[in-house]
């Protein structure tokens, strides 16, 4: 049978109780119809490039499809239906991944980081000032103090 990775979108406003139960009612409608569930993954609620529906963010949850094409139309008309469902997304690889997928294991990732304080570190490494700092030169930046204006070096009017 072929192989599917399935992604797709719920409301930001359902809860992750609720999205539990959505994935299982769809596992249980591809195996209602000859197929298997790989893996289940849920990535949790995480902000959409763009609004869909008006929702701003929305929790996502990836499953790994062992089943013929039949179960994949059904499950993604099912999921049409569903007003909780926001987007579906499924594509047909040739090997499923085995362990965490890339998105678990960078969320895992930047709970580990998280101690040191995110991106910057400390911002200890990073110059003060704003948007020029003190760079040396007289360049009269949006920080340096304004200097009057000669009109006769700028080739103003005589």
């Amino acid at each position: 049978m072929p192989l599917y990775e399935h992604v797709f979108l719920s409301r930001q406003d359902v809860s992750a109780q609720q999205v539990e139960t959505l994935t299982e009612t769809f596992k249980g409608i591809i195996e209602a119809n000859g197929g298997s569930i790989g893996k289940i993954e849920q990535w949790g609620l995480k902000s959409v490039a763009f609004r869909i529906r008006k929702n701003r963010k929305a929790h996502y949850t990836l499953m790994n499809i062992d089943a013929p094409a039949a179960a994949v139309a059904e499950l993604e008309r099912q999921q049409r239906i569903n007003e909780d469902v926001l987007r579906v997304l499924t594509i047909r690889v040739d090997a499923l991944e085995e362990g965490q997928s890339a998105m678990l294991q960078k969320r895992d990732r930047d709970d580990r980081d998280g101690d040191r304080g995110g991106r910057f570190g400390d911002r200890g490494d990073r110059p003060r000032g704003g948007f020029g700092g003190d760079r040396g030169g007289d360049r009269g930046g949006f920080r340096g103090e304004r200097r009057p204006r000669n009109e006769d070096s700028e080739g103003g009017a005589e």
